[in-house]
């Protein structure tokens, strides 16, 4: 029987609630999801009748399954729902139940939480993919901490409502702060003023893909490179605005800003792709990031300080975490105690690394020029790599961290015109059409 073709959405056409634009570009509805489905059928049908399956039979299958698992939406349609967000609502409460069931289960569980963290950690960074597994991590262990402290700590009566109102202003401060550094990186944009017409070329970039668009070159054309020949537009050409030249986003780079190849996009003063809130971080937000790491470490160590004093009210603050005696003969207690070490183990690792990134502002260095920096041996480096000195931007500890708190007012600022780029490129064409 074959299939009956999908009506694809005309421009402009609104959807309900229940439909979405699937893979293929057709219109289909979240009630069809296990319906008109080939590639599953065809894997069945080869199981049952014990027959090898097709190379990449099982991948389509999980890209079909992945493109109908949506959501109703009133605005656009259905959504997409990201899968990767699912593993920590579920694995987390489950893992911290475990671990307040008894000291050795804890420590397993304490201890092979991070390493499972870290491992996705590499395993996602090796691949240079995006994932919302971190940002569904962070945002629900802030929530279900949160969530226990107002059912299981405040209830015992030694936490007040003052101590409930200074930790939910901390939450929401925290929140607040995540969502700015959400908002914008600083994405390079081109330099509009500087155009003039577009030409296309096809013919390969140099270091670029010919099969990426199909070996079609959108380039550039100003008005002073109209002006000038093509041999002196090449003898002009500067190898400085040839490295800063972006293939993939065609843009100049302006000094200190770079690729990232996660998110696809060039970022003013790019210092890294956290994955902890999914985005880059660059000279828009680099404030408001370390603004956040503040707002939750503050609200995190409090936090864990009422616990403690809750849970073990004999025992001193500094050595309550190390040796609470009976903290597991009650559930609720145990559960308490599990999670204000779980608690303790991401704040240990987001302050260091908040101390990294005040470093590196006190040197006014980015995470990726040190990483550049400490690959090509060409900066001073101290306490393990802790402390990366490249010795190029650096203008005093008072200077850097001065150029660090006003780099926000010089977002505004065009990227550079692509002059000597566009005529490198002309030259670089026009040569090829004459060897051909």
């Amino acid at each position: 029987m074959k299939k009956r073709a999908n009506k694809v959405p005309e421009e402009g056409e609104t959807l309900c609630c229940c439909e979405y634009v699937n893979r293929v570009g057709e219109r289909s509805h979240v009630a069809a999801c296990c319906c008109d489905c080939e590639d599953l059928d065809d894997v069945c049908d080869r199981f049952l009748k014990r027959e090898p399956q097709k190379s990449g039979s099982l991948s389509q299958v999980t890209e079909v399954f992945t493109d109908r698992l949506r959501v109703p939406w009133f605005w656009g349609g259905a959504r997409k729902v990201d899968l990767s967000i699912i593993p920590p609502l579920v694995l987390l409460p489950a893992l911290l139940h475990l671990a307040a069931l008894h000291f050795l289960l804890g420590m397993v569980v304490l201890t092979a939480l991070p390493v499972l963290v870290l491992w996705y950690y590499y395993f996602t960074h090796r691949k240079k993919g995006r994932t919302l597994f971190f940002l569904s991590l962070a945002l629900f262990s802030l929530g279900y901490m949160y969530y226990l402290f107002l059912t299981e700590v405040r209830p015992s009566g030694d936490v007040g409502h003052v101590q409930v109102a200074v930790v939910t202003v901390g939450v929401i401060l925290t929140l607040a702060a995540l969502v700015y550094t959400k908002r914008e990186p600083g994405i390079v944009r081109p330099n509009q003023a500087s155009v003039h017409s577009t030409v296309t070329y096809y013919g390969p970039l140099p270091d670029r893909d010919p099969a990426f668009n199909g070996g079609r070159q959108d380039v550039t054309m100003t008005v002073s490179n109209r002006a000038g020949s093509s041999e002196q537009a090449g003898v002009e050409l500067k190898e400085s605005s040839r490295r800063n030249w972006c293939p993939v986003c065609r843009v100049v780079r302006p000094p200190r800003a770079g690729h990232c190849r996660i998110c696809g996009v060039c970022v003013l003063r790019l210092d890294h792709h956290c994955v902890w809130i999914n985005n880059c971080v660059g000279q828009a937000n680099h404030r408001s990031f370390l603004l956040t790491l503040v707002f939750f470490l503050l609200t995190s160590v409090y936090g864990i300080s009422l616990v403690l004093q809750t849970v073990c009210p004999k025992q001193h603050l500094f050595t309550a975490l190390f040796y609470c005696p009976g903290v597991y003969n009650q559930y609720s207690t145990a559960l308490c105690f599990t999670c204000a070490w779980y608690s303790s183990i991401v704040t240990g690792g987001l302050l260091h690394l908040l101390v990294v990134q005040v470093i590196n502002v006190s040197y006014n260095v980015t995470e990726r020029e040190a990483r550049v920096a400490l690959r090509d041996k060409t900066a001073r480096s101290a306490y393990c790599g802790l402390v990366v000195d490249t010795g190029v931007y650096s203008r005093g500890f008072r200077g850097n961290w001065a150029e660090f708190m006003t780099m926000g007012e010089k977002m505004n600022l065009p990227s550079p015109a692509p002059t000597d780029l566009v005529a490198f490129m002309g030259v670089s064409t026009q040569e090829q059409r004459e060897s051909e």
